[in-house]
């Protein structure tokens, strides 16, 4: 018999904690795995042996549904840089003392790039002290920056937020009579995958939003005041899909940096918003979607929570057959009917590589979304869950905060 350790790290989605249930759910089928921890705050949570029994906490199927359901990381997070072991051994050993005094033969670490940098590190040191504890990642991220996995859990709920929002946006903005320019700040830092996502709308004849900037692409301000101007001469109220990560001067957003070097990041929709009202002077406002876009779990994608629940199950069972340093990534088969199959790869082809939106996506003015690009975004976003509500609203599942203390 065994025990096992799941941990959640990075910034929220909505598909996490389905990724949790999936792991727990698969486990339970396994006669050969006792206990099921749960480390507070991810990484940290097993560095100061601070573990709960998840088989006390989820009791009943529906506590499972209710966390399928629920938006953040249950368990709590964190964005913790281990060093490299051949420096810096000492967090490695309080790693292995909790995992060996919890008599843990396995470890998910559910999380985005710099999670999977720790899954790398760790099954490479336990390799070198030929300590069997497995290491599985299980991706997430709403900035769908992974390589190697065509998508990653938490991304189609996010891109359908933002789809669904900015549809709502376009609808507010065309009541008056006079000319307006709305900008809409979305999530990525490098990569424009999230931003990019907002052309669906087009898919369903809707012209906006009519222009649309990712961080692929050489940002220019003349150019950005020149496009503004012209689909202002077509449209009464323009639209505006901007990537936080564009490239700005200097002082318009935080030089601030977490521990892993990255920057946080907001303030370019306000930049630009004084900068049409100076140049052009028409009404203009600006919208920053912020956490929202990574918690509104009412408006998730059953296709994005269904395949998060898959892809924590399919680590169970990788782990189960011997697999480590692993991470759970998708293929894509076919676009329509929409296919993928669940696979693995090497955690360290994945560590500290992002992938960026491919540039045949974008138009050749850089201003803009390709139709045929829509053909990746669309299967993401299907399907609605069967929510469990309270008082009208959605109910969510909550470990007690003594707990998590």
């Amino acid at each position: 018999m065994i025990n096992i350790a799941v941990a959640q790290s990075g910034g929220p989605t909505c598909a996490i904690n389905a990724s949790l249930v999936g792991v727990f759910k698969e486990s339970l089928k396994v006669s050969t795995i006792d206990a099921i921890f749960g480390s507070i705050n991810g990484i940290e949570g097993i560095i100061g042996n601070h573990l709960v029994d998840l088989k006390s906490i989820i009791l009943t199927n529906n506590d499972m549904e209710l966390l399928r359901q629920t938006p953040s990381t249950v368990l709590g997070s964190c964005r913790y840089k281990l060093p490299d072991w051949k420096e810096n051994e000492d967090v490695y050993k309080k790693i292995v003392e909790t995992l060996k005094v919890r008599n843990i033969g396995a470890f998910f670490y559910i999380g985005g790039n710099d999670s999977m940098d720790t899954v790398n590190k760790l099954s490479e040191y336990f390799a070198h002290i030929s300590f069997d504890v497995k290491v599985i990642g299980i991706p997430k991220t709403i900035d769908n920056d992974l390589c190697v996995t065509d998508h990653t859990p938490g991304f189609g709920s996010a891109a359908k937020y933002v789809a669904t929002t900015m549809h709502e946006i376009t609808h507010d903005s065309i009541v008056y009579s006079i000319p307006s320019v709305t900008i809409v700040e979305i999530m990525g830092r490098h990569a424009g995958w999230l931003t990019a996502s907002s052309a669906v709308l087009h898919a369903m004849g809707e012209t906006a939003p009519h222009l649309i900037y990712v961080p692929e692409m050489n940002f220019s301000l003349d150019n950005f005041l020149s496009d503004v101007r012209q689909e202002m001469s077509k449209h009464k109220a323009v639209i505006v899909a901007v990537s936080e990560g564009i490239e700005v001067p200097d002082g318009v957003q935080s030089g601030v940096v977490d521990n892993f070097g990255h920057k946080y990041l907001s303030g370019i929709g306000k930049y630009l918003e004084e900068i049409v009202r100076s140049e052009i002077g028409c009404k203009v406002r600006s919208i920053e979607l912020n956490v929202m876009q990574r918690c509104s779990s009412h408006i998730s994608s059953k296709t994005d929570i269904d395949e998060a629940e898959a892809v924590g199950a399919a680590g169970v069972r990788c782990a189960l057959e011997g697999e480590t340093g692993k991470v759970m990534v998708f293929r894509r088969i076919a676009d329509m009917p929409y296919t993928v199959v669940i696979e693995t790869a090497d955690a360290g082809c994945i560590a500290n590589n992002e992938k960026f939106l491919p540039k045949e996506y974008i138009n050749t003015a850089g201003n803009n979304i390709r139709d045929f690009a829509l053909g990746y975004f669309l299967p993401l976003i299907q399907g609605d869950l069967n929510l469990i509500k309270e008082n009208g609203i959605p109910k969510h599942f909550a470990i007690h905060e003594s707990v998590l203390k």
